[in-house]
């Protein structure tokens, strides 16, 4: 068991900043060490604060290496991509010739970095670094202006009979 002795300023400022503190996991932290603070058995204290007894033995050891700044303190695992080091040139690179599909994209980063990195993930990191998709939509045929005169007549012809039949069937 883990022995901890709390002055009377520790006790305040971890009962201030369980509520207080912006980061949900530093206030679940605080409360750990308040209910330690207040004698309860650790198997109690890692059932009411929702964690397992090996975490609330870290927030113990952090405590009593660093004080309540320890606990402060977030450092969570947040792995960066090898194509961050290469981002300038990709996205200039981009800039000035878009790719024309993903398979495209991810050919040309294995061409220009040497990392070769599957569709999914392309797409993703192009989102990162602010390069959207364009929509693209196909260039309509020409068309031929008497066909087209000739097909609206034929409609419009075939509309007014419909109206006036309509016409005739609801005055009946």
């Amino acid at each position: 068991m883990i022995r901890i002795a709390f002055t009377e300023e520790a006790i305040a400022q971890l009962h201030y900043e369980r509520y207080h503190h912006p980061h949900p996991r530093v206030q679940q932290r605080m409360e750990a060490l308040l209910l330690k603070a207040k004698g309860l058995p650790h198997a109690i204290i890692a059932d009411c604060v929702g964690v397992c007894e090996n975490t609330l033995r870290s927030y113990f050891i952090a405590y009593q290496e660093g004080g309540i700044d320890a606990l402060k303190q977030i450092n969570f695992y947040q792995p960066t991509s090898a194509l961050r080091d290469h981002q300038e040139t990709v996205e200039a690179y981009f800039r000035h010739h878009p790719p024309a599909t993903i398979a495209e994209a991810a050919a040309t980063i294995e061409r220009l970095t040497g990392i070769r990195r599957k569709p999914t993930q392309v797409r993703a990191f192009l989102q990162k670094i602010g390069l959207k998709r364009l929509k693209t939509y196909s260039v309509p045929e020409k068309h031929d202006a008497d066909a087209q005169a000739v097909f609206k007549k034929t409609n419009l012809n075939r509309a007014s009979k419909r109206q006036n039949w309509d016409y005739e069937r609801s005055s009946s």
